[in-house]
């Protein structure tokens, strides 16, 4: 079953994407409409709208990125924009310059947008307030990832129809992820229940107070919440990376001692399908197989993995259309070369 994705009221959008909170319920709604449309042209022959011809867009990561940065640069060619990707080590700031040289220096070349990766929580931000273009936070720090979260939605609707009561968990390296913090507010803005699931040691700083003030859930105990112990049965499960990159040790005893306990293994996936056949299965990449999530989950029939690199492209076109396109500018009525829709 699919969501319904005619649009119908057009909610305006902010000038920057930093954070999902940037968006209410209506914006997210229209994000996702747009993203509907913007998918059929992934079906076309020739993959081309004129909807952002003359605008520049720059993808700046300083980290190392495969679905996101390659997503949005697909995005914004499929829409007629100039594209142009640096990276952290190919920009001056590997010979010292500062981030905010850096942008400005681009900034001053008349682009349109930034679309920027970086390791530092709020760098997205910050850049906001150095430049005139537009700023899309494509992931900063351990903060926030909002196109992530909007292409997670979108993904889940196209499988489950509303997310409006239905119940999601999100399970593992919860103190290292951005991905978690934008899923929250997005699925709660969308009406779903949250539950979070992780070890003590991979909970976030603080998270006891953000649950009691947001009404979302917390557990340690995944095999709890999966059979249903803890409240309303899961409609979707989540598994995030565990970031070894970010960590210094003592998270965890051994990756056995952690698969055995969070791990989404064949055991579970099995009892997980027995239950609820229907239920979906995320992870927004990418996976350590065999550690967060087996192999026979990662490529199960209710696995939307790779559906989730789909809607990737098609939600970022989404974004820069509302971003960078006028109020006026159609979004999928026509295709370059005169070609009909």
């Amino acid at each position: 079953m699919s969501a319904t994705t005619s649009s119908t009221t057009q909610t305006r959008m902010p000038r920057h994407l930093l954070s999902m909170a940037d968006l209410d319920a209506g914006a997210i709604r229209t994000v996702l409409d747009t993203a509907a449309q913007m998918h059929d042209v992934q079906k076309r022959e020739v993959k081309k709208i004129p909807t952002l011809r003359g605008r520049t867009i720059i993808n700046l990561f300083f980290e190392d990125s495969t679905r996101t940065r390659s997503s949005f640069e697909i995005a914004g060619k499929w829409m007629s924009a100039d594209t142009i990707n640096i990276t952290g080590k190919g920009s001056a700031t590997s010979k010292g310059e500062s981030l905010r040289d850096t942008v400005r220096t681009i900034d001053a070349m008349g682009v349109d947008a930034f679309v920027i990766r970086h390791g530092a929580s709020g760098a997205c931000h910050q850049v906001a307030g150095w430049v005139d273009a537009h700023v899309i936070n494509a992931g900063d720090g351990t903060h926030e990832h909002p196109t992530q979260a909007l292409l997670d939605a979108y993904t889940m609707e196209r499988r489950l129809g509303s997310l409006e009561g239905r119940h999601v968990a999100i399970v593992g390296d919860l103190a290292h992820s951005r991905v978690v913090r934008s899923n929250l507010i997005s699925l709660q803005r969308l009406g779903a229940h949250v539950t979070l699931v992780a070890p003590p040691t991979l909970m976030p700083s603080g998270i006891g107070a953000w649950a009691e003030r947001d009404g979302f859930a917390l557990s340690h105990d995944l095999d709890g919440v999966l059979q249903g112990r803890e409240g309303k049965a899961v409609d979707a499960l989540m598994m995030l990376r565990v970031q070894k990159e970010r960590m210094s040790g003592g998270y965890f005893s051994t990756a056995r001692e952690y698969t055995v306990g969070y791990g989404l293994t064949r055991p579970r996936l099995a009892d997980l399908v027995e239950r609820n056949p229907e239920i979906v299965i995320c992870h927004p990449g990418p996976m350590n197989r065999g550690l967060e999530i087996s192999a026979d989950a990662a490529d199960a029939a209710q696995s939307l993995v790779l559906d989730q690199v789909s809607a990737g492209v098609a939600v970022r076109m989404s974004v820069l259309y509302h971003l960078l396109a006028g109020e006026d500018t159609p979004t999928v009525g026509t295709t370059t070369e005169g070609s009909a829709a």
